[in-house]
Parts: structure tokens; C-alpha cells; sequence
């Protein structure tokens, strides 16, 4: 472990660390900080950025960097918002509208993926275009049609739902045991191989921690009480840690997500290698739209409505200081899922915590801010210390 932190390679070591200090400082400042309502509150208000991050996380990984995906997350609230509306004459059902949504948001993100990656426009400039495009295709509708309400269950769902106590304890059980079984499914895989040895030392602290986070989170969820009403774990939740999953998955033991670190490391070295660059931009992008627009369906359920005001000014700079915070590096082929799960976590505490003790938003913007300005110089001094160490 020294070894790692002097040659840079810090892995998910300071956001821990600094969420963990963040939640002490508010324990003892915030009122109400530490209470299971604020609880479910974080992860409510935190979910959609969490998946909007996700997607960010994929196209850092290239060395490629997406504006656009706030409004591209207006666009798929706009759009489920608009396929439910009752009296319509195109009215579908909400899960049916939730999939075209997130189908029409991955659609935006490969087209503009294909802009980028066969026509050579950098991509900041295709994704600034994009922020204007799609946040006055937002302007224009909104304008004329005013607030659209979500009436649809199955979509205020996915931010408002919440579980049983009974059902959360069984979703912690299930999610205590996905770790032990990914070791498992290594030691299948990878047998025979130097990457089947496990430290069973560790494995073992691993998956008592992640039973003790698991039950730990359904336990805080279910002892608050708001108007009379029983708390639960939140749905919001269980979709984060679904995505978490799955991309983490793609991410490690696909062929794509080892395509995705390859062209972030060395673009020339693995178009040499037979990868198709092109293709990898295109597909990366049409995630990051498609999480995009899963997130701005959450930010929509959380109000019920579309307005002018949707979605957040600080959408953008939150979702991609979420990966940043996490340690997925800004050059390129470095970062993991979890950084960008982790990151906005910490924003979220920070900016639940700030607003707890009733600090301006404008202090709100420079603290988080800062925070993004200290992770981006902590991965360059990382950067330095592992070119000098030769890893």
C-alpha cells in the first residue's frame, strides 16, 4: 500500500477519506445531518447524478469530454414527460416512454460520437454545440407548452419509490453477496492464471465491509418516519447500484470496456492493435447520452414535472466532477465506475450538508468548486509520480 501511494497510484484512497471527514465535520455542525429522512433525502438528490456520471466516467476514459449531457438529460425528461401526458393521443406507457427516451438520448450522444469520431471535430467543440442545441430545442417547447406534469406512477417511481422493510433487508443480502460471487466468477474465468490468486484475507474484509454498508444503509433507511409513513430504502437507490454494477462489469470483463482503456491510453497504439477507434467513440458516447437521459428521468420524477427551469444549472458541473473527484483521470485511460459512484456521493453530502446548515448557494458553487480544483491537481501530482516510477 505505501508502495502505490508513492508512485501515485492512490486508487479510491482520498475520496474515501474525504468523505469520511465531510460527514464528520456535518455530523457535529448540520442540525438534522444525521438523521434517516436527510438519509434518504442524499441518495434521492444524488441518484440522478450518480448516472450521469457513469456515463462521463466512459468518455474521460477516452480522453474525451462531454458538455452536452445536461440538457441531454433535459431532453429525455422532456421527451418521457411528453409520451405520458394523458389526452396527448400518443400516450404510452411509462416504462414503455422511459425506454424510447433513453433510446433517443443514446441515438444524440452517437450521432454526436460520429461527428467527433469520423468527421475529427474535437469533442469539445461537438458537445458545446450539442449544450446549445439541445438546451434550445428545451427553450422552444417549453416555452409554448409551459410545465408538462408527470402523472405517470412507473416514472415518479424511479426517484420516489420507496421499499418495504422487509424487501430491503433481502436487497442487502443479494448485494452482500455479489461480491463473493464476482470472486467466484474470477476464479472460474481466470483459472489456471496468475489473476485467479486471491488474498482471501482481503476478500474476507471486503465482503464483511460491503455486508456491514449494505444492512447498515437499509437499517438507517428504515428507522426514519416522515408524516407518519414508514421510511425504506429508496428505489432511486437500488437503480444506482444496479447501473453501478453492470457498468463496472462492462467496464472490467468486456471486450469493449478493454478497448474503452486501451484507446484512452494510446489511440494510435490500438488502432495498431486492430481496435476500431471510431467505433469505440461512437458506442462511448451513446452511453454517456444514455445515462444522461436515464438521470434526467429521475430529476424529472423527483418534481413530478418538466419545466423551464430543468434541468439543474448545476447538472453539468456535478456530474463531471463526480468522476473527477473519483479519480478518473482527465488525460485518459485511467478510472474506475466506482469513482464516479463515490464522487457524487461526496458532492451530494457536501451540498446536502451546506444547505443544511443554510449556506448560500453561491458559497455552495465555490466549495464544490475548489473541491473539483484540489481533485484535478491531486491526479496530475499522481500523473508525476507514476511517469517518474515507471508505472
Amino acid at each position: 500500500m505505501l508502495l502505490d501511494i508513492r508512485t501515485g497510484n492512490l486508487g479510491p484512497l482520498p475520496i474515501i477519506v474525504g468523505l469520511i471527514i465531510v460527514v464528520v465535520l456535518f455530523g457535529f455542525t448540520a442540525t438534522n445531518f444525521f438523521t434517516s429522512v436527510n438519509f434518504v433525502n442524499l441518495i434521492q438528490e444524488s441518484a440522478g447524478t450518480a448516472m450521469l456520471a457513469y456515463g462521463v466516467v466512459f468518455v474521460l476514459l477516452l480522453g474525451e469530454i462531454d458538455l452536452s449531457i445536461g440538457y441531454v438529460a433535459g431532453i429525455g425528461a422532456l421527451i418521457v414527460a411528453e409520451l405520458q401526458l394523458p389526452g396527448s393521443g400518443h400516450q404510452l406507457n411509462g416504462i414503455l416512454a422511459m425506454l424510447i427516451a433513453v433510446l433517443a438520448c443514446a441515438g444524440i450522444g452517437a450521432v454526436q460520437g460520429g461527428i467527433i469520431a469520423f468527421v475529427g471535430v474535437p469533442s469539445f467543440v461537438v458537445t458545446l454545440g450539442g449544450f446549445l442545441i439541445w438546451q434550445g430545442l428545451i427553450l422552444n417547447v417549453l416555452e409554448q407548452r409551459g410545465t408538462i406534469i408527470i402523472q405517470d406512477r412507473w416514472i415518479n417511481y424511479t426517484d420516489l419509490y420507496i421499499f418495504s422493510h422487509w424487501l430491503g433487508w433481502i436487497i442487502a443480502a443479494i448485494f452482500t453477496a455479489l461480491y463473493p460471487i464476482s470472486v467466484l466468477y474470477k476464479l472460474i474465468v481466470a483459472r489456471g492464471t496468475t489473476i485467479a490468486k486471491q488474498n482471501w484475507y482481503v476478500v474476507g474484509a471486503r465482503s464483511l465491509g460491503l455486508a456491514v454498508a449494505s444492512f447498515g444503509v437499509v437499517a438507517i433507511c428504515n428507522h426514519g418516519k416522515i408524516i407518519k409513513t414508514p421510511e425504506g430504502l429508496p428505489l432511486a437507490l437500488l437503480l444506482v447500484i444496479i447501473a453501478f454494477v453492470a457498468l463496472t462489469f462492462l467496464a472490467k470483463w468486456t471486450t469493449f470496456g478493454r478497448h474503452v482503456y486501451a484507446v484512452g491510453g494510446n489511440a494510435e497504439a490500438a488502432r495498431r492493435a486492430g481496435i476500431s477507434v471510431p467505433r469505440i467513440r461512437v458506442l462511448v458516447f451513446a452511453l454517456s447520452g444514455a445515462m444522461a437521459g436515464i438521470g434526467g428521468i429521475i430529476f424529472a420524477s423527483q418534481v413530478n414535472s418538466v419545466a423551464l427551469t430543468f434541468p439543474p444549472g448545476n447538472l453539468l458541473l456535478n456530474a463531471i466532477a463526480s468522476a473527477v473527484i473519483g479519480g478518473v483521470s482527465l488525460f485518459g485511460g485511467r478510472g474506475e465506475v466506482r469513482g464516479a459512484l463515490l464522487g457524487a456521493l461526496l458532492i451530494g453530502t457536501l451540498q446536502n450538508g451546506l444547505n443544511t446548515l443554510n449556506v448560500s448557494n453561491g458559497w455552495i458553487y465555490i466549495v464544490t468548486g475548489g473541491v473539483l480544483l484540489f481533485a484535478v491537481t491531486l491526479d496530475t501530482f499522481a500523473r508525476r509520480l507514476q511517469a517518474r516510477s515507471g508505472r
